[in-house]
């Protein structure tokens, strides 16, 4: 049973620290990536699709993305979506490619996007102290109802809180990697 909660925890952490990298993989450096189009989504004939389902993302250098339609219908369309999208891009079509240049970040936009990872990252924090409490909940209970000791219960919380601590730095890891990432020019 204490095994059960200590395998739940880590998998219920680990959940925590892959939702925070594709959170992160969301904001914009300044070098192009595949995934900164995953989470754009585009009307491929009536159905709301991610754009790397009705297209090829490709990176052409640097600081611009290549978008290529499987259906050359659907330039327009994918090129409305990525202007639409929240990433403040302008993509430019020429013919049946999409191409999408990154404008470098200002000084200023890169201390607002380091206040969102630290946001973020307080957010995975966050969720990761749920998880250990829910954990030591459920260790509580066993207790209650006689089926762990005392003794047991409190191993199995000093594990779960090295969990804990685990997690947290590996947080804390990604966050400096993404600070680094956004401050370098």
């Amino acid at each position: 049973m204490i095994n059960d909660i200590k395998k739940d925890a880590t998998a219920r952490m680990a959940k925590s620290i892959e939702a925070f990298r594709e959170e992160l993989a969301k904001l914009r450096t300044g070098r192009a990536h595949t995934s900164l189009l995953d989470h754009v989504r585009v009307d491929f004939y009536g159905t709301e699709v991610p754009i790397n389902q009705a297209a090829n993302v490709t990176v052409q250098d640097a600081r611009t993305l290549v978008v290529t339609p499987w259906d050359k219908g659907m330039v327009q369309a994918i090129e409305k979506a990525i202007m639409s999208s929240d990433l403040g891009l302008n993509p430019a079509t020429a013919g049946t490619v999409i191409r999408v240049p990154l404008p470098p970040l200002t000084e200023e936009r890169r201390k607002d996007m380091i206040k969102v990872v630290r946001h973020e990252a307080e957010n995975a924090r966050v969720a990761i102290r749920n998880v250990r409490r829910d954990a030591n909940g459920g260790l509580k209970e066993l207790t209650k109802a006689k089926e762990i000791t005392e003794d047991e219960e409190r191993r199995a919380q000093d594990e779960i809180q090295k969990l804990t601590d685990k997690y947290v730095a590996e947080v804390e890891k990604v966050l400096a990697e993404k600070e680094k990432d956004l401050m370098a020019i």
